[in-house]
Order: C-alpha cells, then sequence, then structure tokens
C-alpha cells in the first residue's frame, strides 16, 4: 500500500491506509482480515472469503455478511447504513434470527424503532 502511496496508520488500534499524508482517519482504507476480530470484544469474527460474490472486476461481500460486519461495529454510521438498508427492504423483520446474540437484538431494535 505505501507503494501505492497510502500511509498506514492506527486508529484505536485499527491499521488504517490514508490517502497521502494529508489523508483524513474518515477517507481512509480500512483493512479487515477474514475470520478475525476486528477488536477483541467483538462478538464475532469478521466473514470468511467464501461469503462473497465476484462482481465484474471485484470480489463483494454478501449483503448478509455487510450487514453482520456493521452490526458488529455498530457505530453510528453502520447504524444509518442499517437503516437505509431496512428503509429500501433490502433487510427485514426476518433478519435478526440470522445472526447470533446480542447481534439480533441490535438489527431487532433498529427494525423495532427506525427513527431512534
Amino acid at each position: 500500500m505505501a507503494a501505492a502511496g497510502f500511509v498506514r496508520v492506527d486508529v484505536a488500534g485499527i491499521p488504517i491506509y490514508l490517502d497521502g499524508p494529508d489523508g483524513l482517519p474518515s477517507r481512509g482504507v480500512d483493512v479487515i482480515l477474514a475470520c478475525e476480530k476486528v477488536k477483541e470484544a467483538d462478538p464475532v469474527p469478521a466473514p470468511d472469503v467464501t461469503e462473497s460474490e465476484r462482481a465484474v472486476d471485484f470480489q463483494v461481500l454478501s449483503l448478509e455478511a455487510l450487514v453482520r460486519m456493521k452490526l458488529v461495529a455498530y457505530r453510528r454510521k453502520d447504524q444509518t447504513h442499517l437503516l437505509d438498508m431496512i428503509q429500501l427492504a433490502m433487510i427485514d423483520s426476518t433478519w435478526p434470527v440470522r445472526f447470533p446474540p446480542p447481534l439480533d437484538a441490535r438489527l431487532q431494535a433498529l427494525l423495532d424503532d427506525p427513527d431512534g
């Protein structure tokens, strides 16, 4: 990544690659390793690479794997992304059973009260 001009920084113990020395962490590239927890306290690890689908020029996570990652991180922006998916009917009331606690409860809370 350094050869491509990215600068590595650690933010809360997570490696982020910035687009040059003046790059912002909020616009950086997070590297998340398959099958490993981002943070030790995370309830589940990141998805396996087998939980992805081939697009024309790249590999992309399945929707279920992406939702699980959003539920693990559960920052405000992740909640907003999940609420957008709910509004677009990409995920619905049948989804919480797909996830272990506490992820199921997090998704159910968003489904029950999308206005927060």
